[in-house]
Order: C-alpha cells, then sequence, then structure tokens
C-alpha cells in the first residue's frame, strides 16, 4: 500500500497499456463493440419513428436510396468517425474532457458529410429522421462512455489499467510532478521510479516509496530495463536540449513514449500553440482574456438555463420550501453574503438547511474543528448546526438550487469558481487567490466535480484558478455532466 496526500493506494499492477496483450486494445475493442451497438440501435429506433418498420421506404429525389440504406450507410459512418476523430484512443480514456469532445466532433462530422451528400445529390434526406438519430444518438454514447470510465476509475483505483510511468529530471520539479500524477490515479498513469542528477535524491517524506533507478543520462537505458512505458521529463534544468533531444532518438524503436512537461502549468490546450524555429518547438500561450464573445455567450446561455430550470422546477421547490418550514422555525431562505466577480458583494440564496443560530455558533466550532489541511476555508462533517430535512439537501445539492435565482439576476454562472466569504477573502495571503474573482462564482465548478468538501484548500484553490483562466463552454458542458454524478451519489457533500 501507499499513502498519498492522506490517501492509501493500492500498488499499481504491472500490466502493460500497449501491446498485442495490454489492456489499451481490450478497453478499445469493448468501445468499438459498444459503439456499434449504441449506434446501430438509435439508427433502426430513428427509422422506426419517421417511417415505420417498411424498410423499402425511400428518399425523395432522382435514383435515390431506400431508407434502410442510408440507415446502414450513416450507422457504418458514424462508427467510422469516431475511430477517425480518436475517440476511442487510449490516451485520452478516463480523464479529461477530450474523449467527450471528440464524440461529439464525429457525430458532427457524420451529419455534415451526410448533409453535404444530400445537398449535391439533391436527395431530400428527412430532416426528422436526422434531428432524431444525431443528438440522440451523442447523447446516448456520451451516457455509455461515462458509464465505461466510471468503470475505469473503479480499476485505476485499484492500481489496474495505468501506464508505467519514469520520472525524469530536476529533484523539484520531479517531487511535484510525481506528487500530482499520484494525487490524479484515475489519468492513468502509475509512477514506477525516477531519475534525477548525479549526486541528487529525494529529501521529502513522501517520496521514500519512489525508488531512484539512475542518473538522467541514463534514463533511456533505465526504462527498456524497467519495462517502462513512458519516460515523463518532468524539466530540462538538469539536461540541455541536446541531451534531451538524444533521449527521444534512443527511445525510438523502443515502444517507450516520451511524455515532456512543460515549464508553465495549469494552462489549456485551448491556449497554446506550436512553431518550431530551427527544430525548436516553441509554445506559445495566449494571455488569458475576461471578456469577449465567449462570454457574452456564456452570459445568455446561464440565464436562459436559469430560466428553464426554475420554471421546471418550480413545483419541487414548494414542496421543499414546505418541509423546512414545517421541520424547523425560521425562514425558508439563507441569504448569506458572498464575493462576486471584481470583488462585489452580492446576496447568495440557499434553501435554509441550518438552525437559525447557525451564524452565532461558526467561531465555536471554528475552534474545536478546521477541515483537515485547510487554514482558511471552514467545512466539517456531521456539522451540529445542519437540520435533519437539511441534511438530506445537502446531501444531494438541493439546498443550492435557489442559486439559479443568483443566476438569473446576474451575480452567478452556471459554472463557475466557488463563492468566497468575506472573512475567507479577509484571510487570503497571497494575490493570485484573487485571480478567481475575474469571472463571475458557479453554482457548480471543477472544484465541485472533484471533490467538493474532501478538498483541502490548496486544491481548491488550483481548480479554481486552472477554470478562471481555461474555461470554455465545452468544458461547462463537461462540468455539468460530471456535477450530475456528483451529486446523485453524493461525493464530497456535508
Amino acid at each position: 500500500m501507499v499513502a498519498t496526500g492522506g490517501e492509501t493506494l493500492r500498488r499499481a499492477s504491472t500490466q502493460r497499456m500497449f501491446g498485442a496483450r495490454g489492456w489499451a486494445r481490450k478497453y478499445e475493442l469493448r468501445l468499438f463493440v459498444t459503439d456499434t451497438l449504441v449506434v446501430s440501435l438509435v439508427m433502426i429506433g430513428a427509422h422506426a419513428v419517421r417511417f415505420g418498420w417498411d424498410p423499402l421506404v425511400g428518399v425523395t429525389g432522382h435514383a435515390s436510396p431506400a431508407y434502410w440504406q442510408v440507415t446502414v450507410i450513416v450507422g457504418v459512418l458514424w462508427v467510422l468517425q469516431l475511430g477517425w476523430t480518436r475517440s476511442r484512443e487510449a490516451l485520452v480514456l478516463g480523464h479529461g474532457p477530450q474523449e467527450f469532445q471528440r464524440v461529439v466532433r464525429a457525430s458532427w462530422n457524420t451529419f455534415t458529410i451526410v448533409a453535404i451528400v444530400g445537398f449535391l445529390t439533391q436527395w431530400q434526406v428527412s430532416r426528422g429522421y436526422l434531428l432524431f438519430a444525431i443528438p440522440l444518438g451523442t447523447a446516448a454514447l456520451a451516457v455509455y462512455r461515462a458509464a465505461w470510465r466510471t468503470w475505469m476509475h473503479g480499476q485505476r483505483d485499484r492500481g489496474e489499467l495505468l501506464a508505467q510511468v519514469i520520472v525524469v529530471g530536476p529533484m523539484l520539479t520531479s517531487q511535484q510532478m510525481i506528487r500530482r500524477i499520484q494525487r490524479s490515479r484515475r489519468a492513468g498513469y502509475s509512477v514506477i521510479g525516477a531519475c534525477l542528477p548525479a549526486g541528487h535524491q529525494f529529501v521529502d517524506a513522501d517520496m521514500h516509496d519512489i525508488p531512484l533507478l539512475g542518473a538522467v543520462e541514463n534514463a533511456a537505458e533505465i526504462a527498456k530495463r524497467e519495462n517502462a512505458e513512458f519516460v515523463l521529463l518532468s524539466g530540462t534544468d538538469a539536461m540541455s536540449l541536446r541531451e534531451s533531444r538524444q533521449l527521444g532518438w534512443e527511445l525510438e524503436g523502443t515502444g517507450i513514449g516520451l511524455i515532456v512537461a512543460p515549464a508553465m502549468v495549469d494552462v489549456a490546450g485551448p491556449r497554446v500553440s506550436m512553431s518550431p524555429v530551427e527544430g525548436l518547438p516553441l509554445l506559445h500561450v495566449d494571455i488569458p482574456r475576461f471578456e469577449g464573445g465567449k462570454y457574452f455567450l456564456k452570459e445568455a446561455g446561464d440565464r436562459l438555463t436559469a430560466l428553464m430550470l426554475l420554471a421546471v422546477g418550480a413545483v419541487p421547490m414548494l414542496v421543499v420550501a414546505a418541509l423546512i418550514k414545517v421541520t424547523s422555525p425560521g425562514p425558508v431562505f439563507f441569504r448569506q453574503e458572498r464575493i462576486g466577480r471584481d470583488h462585489e458583494p452580492f446576496a447568495m440564496i440557499k434553501f435554509r438547511s441550518m438552525y437559525v443560530d447557525a451564524e452565532h455558533r461558526i467561531q465555536e466550532l471554528r475552534e474545536r474543528q478546521r477541515a483537515e489541511g485547510n487554514e482558511v476555508l471552514f467545512k466539517m462533517k456531521d456539522d451540529p448546526r445542519v437540520t435533519p430535512v437539511g441534511r438530506f439537501l445537502r446531501r444531494f445539492s438541493i439546498d443550492e438550487v435557489p442559486q439559479l435565482i443568483n443566476v438569473l439576476v446576474g451575480d452567478m454562472s452556471i459554472v463557475g469558481p466557488r463563492p468566497p466569504l468575506r472573512t475567507e477573502v479577509e484571510q487570503w495571503d497571497d494575490a493570485r487567490v484573487g485571480r478567481r474573482q475575474l469571472v463571475k462564482p458557479g453554482i457548480t465548478g471543477l472544484w465541485q466535480v472533484s471533490g467538493r468538501s474532501d478538498l483541502s484548500w490548496d486544491e481548491s484553490v488550483r481548480l479554481d484558478l486552472y477554470y478562471t483562466e481555461n474555461w470554455s463552454l465545452a468544458g461547462d458542458f463537461v462540468i455539468v455532466l460530471r456535477t450530475v454524478g456528483a451529486v446523485l451519489f453524493g461525493r464530497g457533500a456535508y
């Protein structure tokens, strides 16, 4: 067993990722089979809903095919697109939004190709047929891929389905890289050792279980000897540009991949572009912008979504309000000052989940128990201030629903950083933390889908800062989907 950051992890399996017997090929085959099954069922269903069970009904237009042929062709094209967009590539499975983004791109490509062929041939393929099949199929693909991902997470928590990695580079950056990998085991990497500059060794206690395998200049030979699948270059301080290139050459033909960690961390792909200069790949990092067209789209989408959800949830919200009123004295809603975008205060609205004297008792509880590893954010399990109904509301985040009103009036977003209390802001001793307030706070966010109350203060800040500088509309959609899972299973909520 290996202890990392207070969490006990099982030793990783030695099963390899690649190769004829590797887990990647087996997993990709399973995805191919289920891709084919889902697409087939969706296309058959679309045909049945639009045309009944008559397979011979024809497409309108000169020399047009029958719809059963269109169903087969679109289905085959769709499955091929899922392969061509590399949505089943092992390196994007189990972690991050890329798998789902590629699934959406495959569906869009399929729709576009069919539309172009229909335009060029003047075949009038039923729009209802396509508009039923493509969106429904995309949603079905996303749901079952999420189910597979949940299964993969369980396997990786047990030390399976991991790639064996050797970390190579300076001591400090290597330590930081190893810690991040160990905290994110579901990303699919297992560190089996490290190569440091000659004469260097790890000094921190949490690195005692990481074997030092040799010096950085011998990394390629060591990786072959240890049967590693990747060499992760954590920094080039200990190696010249020529030596780094030589390492890549030495790994050629070995089946061992090379991963290079950039010096600038927590920067998402859309902000990074590459331009080669004399064979040197220079990474250009766009300065984050906090206004413009995508912010307008985000705000418009937030308000429209909040309006629709409030309309749909009006009756359930009345039921919750009645339960709160009947089971404990006090108001239905709890209003609390929070700090929003540009450090502007606003009144955040929640269903009341605590007794009315909760605010007066917080200092006593703060002295008795702070959240573990958290110097600023106060959270505690089994909080005695929470009512029985409130405990249920909190477990499934129902108490957060009235924040849709804050979204509707423009104080918050659906997705964003956690809205801090004024007392928390006053304790910030690092200027970087204030960058969270460059965007509107959210009802949900990376902090919520990554553990919510189980996160330490530093990890919560890191995730919020990452979101602030790298958010995208597609990323927001993925966070909302992950939030549904976090809410249903009550992960990190108390």
